[in-house]
């Protein structure tokens, strides 16, 4: 027994401090970061961006008229799309095509119902009323400034160019919770993002902006094929590279508006984000037990380490000098280090769970994930 626990101590040492390097090698990288383009190359290319909606999400209205008035040469139509004739959000959009009657604005109400991902039957749905060459994916809760379209077309004035996919960092919309999974962004997801990028050990799509021509969604089948994946993102991406052409995630970031308003809000969306990873890369999962050098340092503590001040407290001071370096770089809020605290914990917590079963909860729904990333709708709702 005691052999036992002097292994588990010794690891738990080694993966704090491997942790602690971790985390100061992705605060020193982060620095790189957050720096678009200055080159304006004029870019005329009509636009079309695609806005999958559900609910009138806080603050929906602000992040509808920054797509309304980009500093963009060329035309750019906004494509709207909710699953009900009764979601909130279609106001929302009726209101800006009042507010901007010579903007291409359209509203589509689908109401497509199958064990599928709601989001991509919501694009699936959109996808017929796309008028111009460069597609741009745009998550409802992403927030962009105003020469966002500009600098997505720059980045893809490029012929091995297939897709064009934004880092995103978190915005809290209000509330502990809120903070808390803004935090996970910026704290955990965007470091790991930044190290692989840094070292090319992976090759990342995300769902937060995709932006494409429209010969390239046409070659990878349209959205059709994604219905059953709960990582759309992630398997648009390796179809894109899959004909041939690269997938290019330049080094500025957009936002992602936080609304968890409770634990358990948290809870389920942090479970799901991190189960999901675990399907599409369950090794690399496992090596993230690293980003918990926190959690590894207490446990080392509680099974008989040496020095059981110092070492928890250095791998603490490593996690906020990561979160300040991520918070300077993208000009973010600062966020309180009890936060901080309290978020490695639950984020340890939530590491060892996901381990655990296959079952995750999105938008009041129950979905089992197959070991090839795709979903399937309980039979129970």
């Amino acid at each position: 027994m005691s052999e036992t626990i002097h292994i588990v101590r010794e690891i738990c040492i080694a993966g704090a401090i491997l942790g602690i390097v971790y985390n100061i090698l992705a605060a020193i990288l982060a620095v790189r970061f957050n720096k678009p383009s200055t080159l304006d190359r004029s870019s005329v290319h009509p636009v079309t961006i695609l806005k999958p909606l559900h609910g009138s999400e806080p603050g929906l209205f602000r992040r509808l008229d920054a797509l309304c008035k980009q500093r963009y040469s060329g035309k750019i139509q906004l494509i709207c799309g909710t699953q009900q004739r009764t979601d909130p959000a279609n106001q929302v959009v009726r209101l800006m095509q009042r507010l901007y009657p010579a903007m291409e604005i359209d509203l589509v109400v689908g109401d497509r119902v199958r064990d599928e991902n709601p989001k991509v039957a919501n694009l699936v749905n959109l996808e017929a009323r796309i008028r111009h060459e460069i597609i741009v994916l745009s998550d409802s809760d992403i927030v962009v400034e105003d020469r966002f379209v500009s600098h997505l077309v720059d980045e893809l004035d490029n012929s091995k160019t297939g897709a064009v996919s934004c880092l995103y960092h978190g915005v809290a919309a209000g509330g502990v919770w809120a903070k808390v999974s803004a935090l996970n962004i910026n704290a955990q997801f965007l470091p790991n993002v930044i190290i692989a990028l840094a070292f090319g050990a992976a090759k990342p799509c995300f769902g937060s902006t995709i932006a494409m021509r429209e010969d390239v969604l046409r070659r990878i089948g349209g959205f059709q094929p994604f219905l059953d994946e709960l990582a759309d993102d992630y398997a648009i991406g390796r179809a894109v590279r899959a004909i041939g052409l690269d997938v290019v995630v330049p080094p500025w970031a957009v936002g992602h508006v936080c609304f968890d308003r409770s634990f358990r809000s948290f809870w389920e969306h942090h479970l799901r984000s991190s189960r999901t990873i675990r399907s599409i890369e369950p090794v690399g999962y496992v090596g993230t037990i690293f980003m918990h050098p926190v959690m590894l340092a207490f446990f080392a503590v509680l099974t008989g380490a040496q020095h059981p001040i110092a070492l928890p407290s250095i791998a603490f001071a490593s996690r906020a000098i990561l979160n300040f370096s991520i918070e300077r770089t993208f000009d973010l809020r600062r966020h309180s280090l009890w936060l901080l605290a309290l978020h490695d914990t639950i984020s340890f917590a939530v590491f060892i769970c996901s381990f655990f079963g296959a079952a995750v909860e999105w938008r009041g729904q129950s979905y089992q994930i197959f070991r090839d990333g795709t979903i399937q709708k309980d039979s129970f709702d």
